[in-house]
């Protein structure tokens, strides 16, 4: 018998995306309607049911590997944080599991929050596998507050024969063109866990006898395609990037860098033919000049824009509150969430004149290539249940190289091309 993954808190896909292209069976439990529509989208094997009520024994004998990204409530930092009451009930609902005693159901009446045992539910399917000896491996993702919970994961694990590593990471350190740190669990019964070796650094570093140095973070613009001659910059097209039209964000309409009768669109044309730049208004005397209007290919130079892209120089803001990360587009973005008002993501650029400060929201596609995801991802949708799918994944590139020495690949910095 083939035996698969099981992915638990399956999401959109974000350690699915690696585990479809090297050809390894993966089945993912999902709730969300629309994190389960994209995955179908993508081609990726879904079950679409409450995790806490769906049976284990259904998998036994059929496990190789284990992931779980849960929610995790009772750690958060938004909202009231009522969760974080929860806490010691999420740790003896994880002992208790693992002694193969089910006291879920007395100890959500005393949680403050009902989804906050959702993070002792990989415990019950580690328990039901276990007594099978499955599964061979275990890597499990969460917020840096979590970790406290994945130590005492690795305690039972250790005492089940695993080795076991913990530890929080930065996706930046693994190609991801942002600074998201993650509480992140190993555990193997046949290879010493142990975390995977960073490919990038905050500074370059120089070849040395020990072979090839580590590159430079990834920065948004490279991720994203700005400064080559086939792509746009932000304030070139009112879309954000390639093939992108006005999307609006959640909370309201997206605004426009000039009347909308001066925007540009990016629109991509038949493969192979590349994007094009229909401009509303090539700029004075144009008309005269050089004709008609007409749409460019994306090698040529773009026309007259009247707030002058090349002179802006733009920054990312990670949420509207004071205390909100501000990265420029040549570094890697802050840590990217969604799902909250107060998490609007979005472009900023200095005025040349000294006038106000021009903001764009981020879109969905800008998002998602920022978390890893392939530009052509399927989301599905609304704006707004897009943005919660793509601020829950684990960055599929950081998912890959987690997933890599358990599935007997040898990944490299090459790999997972972000425009892919």
């Amino acid at each position: 018998m083939t035996r698969s993954v099981l992915d638990l808190f399956a999401g959109p896909g974000g350690w699915s995306v690696p585990l479809h292209r090297w050809g390894i069976r993966e089945v993912g439990l999902e709730w969300d309607e629309w994190a389960c529509r994209t995955r179908a989208a993508a081609g990726l094997l879904t079950i679409r049911t409450d995790i806490a009520l769906y049976p284990t024994w259904v998998f036994t004998g059929r496990v190789v590997g284990l992931i779980a990204s849960p929610p995790c409530q009772a750690w958060s930092m938004a909202g009231k944080r009522l969760g974080l009451l929860d806490q010691p009930l999420v740790h003896q609902a994880v002992a208790d599991l693992a002694a193969g005693r089910d006291t879920r159901a007395s100890l959500l009446t005393a949680c403050r929050d009902e989804r906050s045992l959702l993070a002792a539910e990989p415990m019950r399917y580690l328990q039901a596998l276990h007594r099978s000896g499955e599964p061979e491996w275990v890597a499990m993702e969460e917020v840096p507050h979590v970790l406290p919970l994945w130590k005492q994961y690795a305690e039972i694990l250790r005492s089940w024969g695993y080795s076991v590593w913990t530890g929080i990471l930065n996706a930046a350190d693994y190609g991801v063109p942002q600074t998201r740190r993650r509480a992140i669990l190993l555990a193997s019964r046949t290879r010493t866990a142990i975390p995977p070796p960073p490919t990038h650094a905050s500074v370059a570093e120089p070849e040395s006898l020990f072979g090839p140095g580590r590159e430079r973070w990834v920065s948004m613009a490279a991720a994203l395609g700005w400064g080559a001659t086939d792509r746009p910059v932000p304030t070139v097209c009112a879309g954000g990037g390639p093939g992108g039209g006005p999307e609006p964000f959640p909370s309201g309409s997206r605004k426009a860098l000039t009347d909308a009768r001066d925007r540009g669109t990016w629109t991509r044309r038949k493969a192979g033919t590349g994007i094009f730049l229909a401009s509303r208004r090539e700029g004075p005397g144009y008309a005269e000049q050089h004709g008609p209007r007409e749409n460019r290919p994306a090698g040529a130079p773009a026309p007259t824009f009247t707030t002058e892209p090349h002179r802006r120089s733009w920054s990312l803001r990670s949420n509207n509150q004071t205390n909100a990360t501000v990265r420029r587009a040549d570094e890697p973005a802050g840590t990217l969430f969604f799902g909250h008002r107060a998490n609007e993501c979005v472009w900023e650029a200095e005025p040349t004149d000294g006038g106000a400060v021009e903001s764009i929201r981020i879109t969905a596609a800008e998002a998602g290539l920022l978390q890893t995801f392939p530009a052509a991802y399927p989301w599905q949708g609304n704006k707004g249940q897009q943005f919660s799918q793509i601020g829950n994944a684990i960055p599929p590139r950081l998912a890959a190289h987690l997933l890599a020495p358990h599935v007997g690949r040898n990944l490299t910095r090459d790999d997972f091309d972000l425009a892919a």
